[in-house]
């Protein structure tokens, strides 16, 4: 625990500041992935590329090329670079882990496991031919891949905590898990067409009114943290943003939602933004959670973790650094 709190010291070193932006790069381009796999989905180009890991057994099909090959191709190769990333990010906090927190190391080796898995899903996409639970799991691996690099760059970046967030972080972590509930609902929707089906023939119905009903929990709860945010004296400013944010985002999420059904998601693009602006409320509570939980590490706490403990003379000297055990 020391060790957690001495390293949300507000000094900045090169090898945080470099794996905080690089895990906040990665969290954006996770975001606009997630946006592509949803247009490729609405523009029913997800078995574009009948094979996989290729397209017609090429890198690039361009006797094939068209729209919908090249949004699946894209999504693939978009895809593809995040793996790469991911090992990089990995590689970058193992290299530098005696200037980083313990956990950080391990963190991002959990996010590149999350990457292979959600790789083999990708591909089970294509083979088992839009199963609607593997494409709902793949939406759910990519939300938890976002959250977790979004994690690693809040918790890593250079905060000056003022020790006045108090149960805040708690109420946008609940708020959190309760989107990230909604959004495989959602996710179960879209990947049955259940829309569709229930105003068609009464089918899927249960899955359609669960996701309506399920608007209620996250939205009474991202408002509740609001209301309490503007209530809180001497909050720190990103926090307050970040509520003012996670509030429009839910009332524009709500609204997407409420189009998104009376024009039976006939308007592409509305669907998409539906999915991608879910993902981006995820991450504005995630975001506000992590910095809550750091806010509420006083000066005090990391004075007196920081403080150096007496040698203990009858043991040698760490063998890493050469300092009294």
């Amino acid at each position: 625990m020391a060790d957690v709190i001495v390293h949300q010291s507000t000094v900045e070193s090169p090898p945080r500041s470099r794996v905080s932006r690089f895990a906040l790069a990665m969290a954006a381009e996770t975001l606009f992935l997630m946006a592509l796999g949803s247009a490729t989905r609405v523009m029913n180009a997800g078995l574009a590329c009948p094979d996989w890991p290729l397209c017609y057994g090429e890198l690039v099909p361009r006797q094939q090329m068209n729209f919908q090959v090249f949004l699946e191709w894209f999504h693939r190769l978009t895809a593809s670079s995040m793996g790469i990333f991911a090992i990089a990010l990995a590689a970058m906090a193992w290299w530098y882990r005696r200037s980083l927190p313990r956990w950080a190391p391990w963190t991002t080796t959990f996010a590149l496991g999350l990457v292979l898995v959600q790789g083999l899903l990708g591909g089970l996409t294509v083979t088992e031919l839009l199963r609607f639970d593997i494409v709902t799991a793949h939406l759910g691996t990519a939300l938890l891949f976002f959250v977790t690099l979004l994690s690693i760059g809040m918790a890593l970046m250079p905060h000056q905590g003022m020790g006045t967030a108090g149960k805040l972080p708690w109420i946008g972590l609940t708020a959190a898990v309760l989107v990230f509930c909604q959004s495989i609902l959602g996710a179960l929707v879209a990947s049955q067409w259940a829309l569709h089906q229930c105003l068609s023939d009464s089918g899927l119905c249960l899955v359609m009114h669960s996701h309506i009903a399920g608007v209620v929990p996250p939205t009474i709860a991202t408002l509740t943290l609001v209301v309490l945010v503007w209530r809180t004296p001497a909050l720190h400013p990103t926090l307050r943003k970040l509520a003012s944010m996670a509030s429009g985002l839910v009332l524009l999420q709500i609204l997407l939602g409420i189009a998104t059904f009376k024009l039976r998601l006939q308007v592409e693009p509305l669907t998409v933004l539906h999915q991608a602006i879910g993902a981006a409320l995820l991450g504005t509570l995630v975001a506000f959670t992590v910095l809550g939980l750091r806010d509420n590490v006083t000066v005090e706490s990391i004075a007196t973790a920081s403080a150096p403990s007496a040698p203990v003379d009858s043991f040698p000297g760490d063998r890493a650094t050469g300092q009294p055990v």
